[in-house]
């Protein structure tokens, strides 16, 4: 397994920042937001210091009832290629549903939703990163998610089903830390004993990131310091193995570059007493192993007995889309919670997703908040509750405008007339022609219908 040593997320905002760290051997970026032609020039400085780049995606979507995309997975394997990786890392995780498979319309999440740890999904998510594996140049690792709901009906613990995930297709394993504190929290779950279960000698590298509890929730966010919990389980972590490297992550709030360098230095501090723990215990068993080579298979999980005559891979794909349709639409079209769901819980988790949702696409499509002002954000929302995503971010953007203009909306007639003409820039094939006679054109023709 490649040493990676201290890491950070590259974001466009902290990019400056970045290259200034010291100590910092690696970095990862969101494979999305990378353009394998245009490479940002901070991320090629990066390279040609040596320092290793990573593409992490957020969209493949491999817990989901589909086979993985092939057009996905060329544009992943193109990042790989561009920022000469050696490493391409995923989710656990279902992120859209319905579909040929189901009969209905596709639904997007915009959101890393949890795959039930059944034999089903198991099954599934095999053969997806079976799949996957054989499309990319470099190995794969996927992470475990942080989660808001349980699914009824699981088999396995996540240590069991991340156990028998490794075991059977080779992958390697992101493990975040921080995601194992926020299903502590949010669904009861000891992150010791996942830790316990782990197939440690497959961990390629650990994310460590911050989050806020609210009304008893923990929100993964990605935008708040490291918190004590989160250090203590990455502690815990290191008395049981010497993880190849260790990332923070940050997504949004960024703090001042002082403050992310002394979270580096907290996680550093996390690791050296984890690892000084491990020394003076040193017990030739599975919970005091330093390294995965003196892990003892005998202190391994027994993973769960497999059923003798598993059924044909189509009629699971079909149950398990069915199952991830009808829990996907709850959250993002208002229809009817499953039968085992949490219905409290299933309401958080949808008023955070259309929190999500405008947050986003504020970013790719900044125009809008300034046009609309304050009213953007209840608009946007409204809107949400009864218009699921089908298809990415942009186009939630462009169908926001339409509708809201559709709707006589917004009620002040200059941004109504922005709005208007930001839709129209973007929802035709070629951006509208600027030339003076084209502009004179339009002009007299809003004039004429006026009339």
């Amino acid at each position: 397994m490649e040493r990676l040593g201290t890491g950070i997320g590259w974001r466009p905002e902290i990019a400056d920042a970045v290259e200034r760290m010291p100590g910092i051997d690696w970095v990862e970026a969101v494979a999305e937001n990378v353009c394998p032609g245009h490479l940002p020039d901070s991320l090629i400085r990066l390279r040609e210091r040596g320092v290793t780049v990573i593409p992490h995606g957020v969209s493949l979507g491999l817990g989901g009832a589909d086979r993985p995309d092939e057009g996905r997975l060329t544009a992943l394997a193109e990042r790989v290629e561009a920022l000469g990786a050696p490493l391409v890392t995923e989710h656990i995780a279902f992120v859209r549903a319905g579909g040929p498979l189901t009969a209905s319309p596709l639904l997007e999440a915009g959101h890393l939703l949890p795959v039930p740890r059944t034999r089903d999904a198991l099954d599934v998510l095999c053969e997806n990163i079976r799949i996957a594996q054989d499309a990319l140049p470099v190995p794969l690792a996927v992470e475990n998610i942080a989660a808001l709901l349980a699914w009824p009906g699981e088999e396995m613990t996540e240590g069991q089903f991340l156990y028998e995930l490794a075991d059977r297709t080779g992958v390697r394993l992101l493990i975040d830390v921080a995601n194992l504190h926020t299903n502590h929290v949010n669904r009861g779950e000891d992150p010791a004993k996942a830790l316990a279960e782990l197939p440690v000698e497959a961990i390629a590298y650990v994310h460590v990131a911050g989050g806020v509890e609210r009304d008893g929730v923990w929100h993964d966010t990605h935008a708040h310091p490291v918190p004590a919990p989160v250090l203590a389980i990455l502690t815990d972590l290191a008395s049981h193995v010497s993880p190849p490297g260790v990332l923070l992550e940050r997504d949004d709030n960024f703090p001042e570059p002082a403050a992310l360098e002394r979270e580096l230095e907290a996680i550093q501090g996390a690791l050296t007493k984890g690892w000084a723990r491990s020394a003076a215990s040193r017990v030739p068993s599975r919970e005091a192993a330093p390294t995965p080579e003196t892990t003892t298979a005998s202190a391994r999980p027994t993973p769960p007995t497999p059923p003798a005559a598993p059924q044909s891979s189509d009629c699971t794909r079909q149950r398990l889309a069915l199952a991830q349709t009808a829990l996907l639409s709850a959250l993002v079209a208002g229809t009817p919670v499953p039968d085992g769901f949490d219905r409290i819980r299933l309401g958080v988790q949808a008023r955070a997703l259309g929190v999500k949702r405008a947050d986003v696409v504020a970013k790719v499509a900044p125009e809008l908040p300034l046009i609309l002002g304050e009213s953007y954000r209840p608009a946007f929302l409204a809107y949400a509750h009864s218009h699921p995503m089908t298809g990415g971010y942009r186009r939630d953007a462009l169908d926001f405008a339409g509708q809201l203009l559709l709707s006589g909306g917004p009620e002040d007639a200059g941004a109504r007339r922005e709005l208007r003409e930001w839709w129209l820039e973007r929802s035709g094939p070629a951006p509208r022609s600027t030339r003076p006679a084209v502009r004179l054109a339009r002009a007299t023709r809003r004039v004429l219908l006026r009339r």
